[in-house]
């Protein structure tokens, strides 16, 4: 979230940023961070890691993360509404402010950058359009930055899971978000005490989402990481191993348990087992599949 937690994922042991939350520069204040300040922000924690990658995912705001400078919108459903990419596109210019600072990180290390809440090929383009547009920018004044900075997207919408390989031929790295992507698939709002209850990361659907995106970046010939809660919970770790996920992204508190849990499966045996849940028909019979593969 901070440049503050960066010592408690190096010590951890953390590879790298998963997913670095530019919205916390962009809250609880009445007035949009400049160039420069985000650019100090991206640039100290790509420095920091040495060349391990750094993946900083543009701003993603709306529904549960309003902007205190943003006047109240009347909308019926805020999470179906101006939210992650689109709110970006909206406002073109404070979009390309932030990639030509993240632009400007990368000439000091392995920055990445993530576009939150795609739901398909149009909104890849305008966004790549505007990166170009940044650079062009940065090269007119002599900025040094990564011509050849990775990209890539967040998996989080059942639209976008239904396109994740053709969305990986066009990027570097795809990402699932689990959060968002079990509440859009299942029609939960994860904030809603009436149906939170069925909030499922185990509900079959999500599961066989979570296994076509595997699937559709080794099609496609990308990276596939995991970030969202259930990266970091040790009930899901060996499910997530056995359909195939080789890269998590979660809160650097719980890297030590995950790896040790990861150390300690044979991926081999899991296969089978977590085919055997993905077969299930009620969370009850699910949960006890889950049992028998974390026993």
């Amino acid at each position: 979230d901070l440049p503050a937690d960066i010592a408690t994922a190096k010590k951890n042991g953390a590879a790298g940023v998963g997913l670095y939350r530019t919205e916390f520069l962009f809250m609880d204040r009445t007035t949009v961070p400049g160039e420069e300040e985000q650019f100090y922000a991206y640039a100290r924690i790509v420095k920091a890691f040495k060349g391990a990658p750094v993946i900083i995912r543009t701003l993603d705001v709306g529904a549960d993360k309003p902007l205190r400078r943003a006047a109240p919108r009347e909308t019926t459903n805020p999470a179906l509404g101006l939210r992650g990419v689109r709110y970006s596109l909206r406002d073109p210019q404070h979009f390309k402010t932030q990639l030509r600072a993240i632009l400007r990180a990368s000439a000091y290390g392995a920055a990445r950058i993530m576009f939150p809440m795609l739901t398909g090929m149009q909104e890849l383009v305008q966004v790549a359009q505007l990166l170009e547009e940044a650079k062009a920018e940065l090269a007119a004044r002599k900025h040094r930055f990564n011509v050849r900075i990775p990209l890539g997207c967040v998996i989080e919408t059942p639209a976008a899971a239904l396109l994740a390989k053709r969305l990986g031929r066009c990027v570097d790295f795809l990402s699932i978000g689990t959060n968002d992507l079990v509440q859009y698939t299942l029609a939960v709002d994860r904030g809603d005490n009436d149906v939170a209850h069925l909030f499922d990361p185990l509900h079959p659907a999500v599961l066989l989402l979570i296994r076509n995106i595997i699937r559709a970046g080794l099609e496609a010939r990308v990276p596939v990481t995991l970030c969202g809660e259930m990266a970091g919970d040790l009930r899901y770790t060996r499910l997530l191993l056995g359909l195939g996920l080789r890269e998590f992204s979660m809160n650097s508190a719980s890297l030590l348990e995950v790896k040790w849990l990861i150390q300690n499966s044979d991926v081999s045996r899991l296969r089978a087992r977590v085919n055997r849940l993905l077969a299930s028909h009620t969370p009850q019979e699910a949960l006890a599949l889950l049992e028998r593969i974390n026993k």
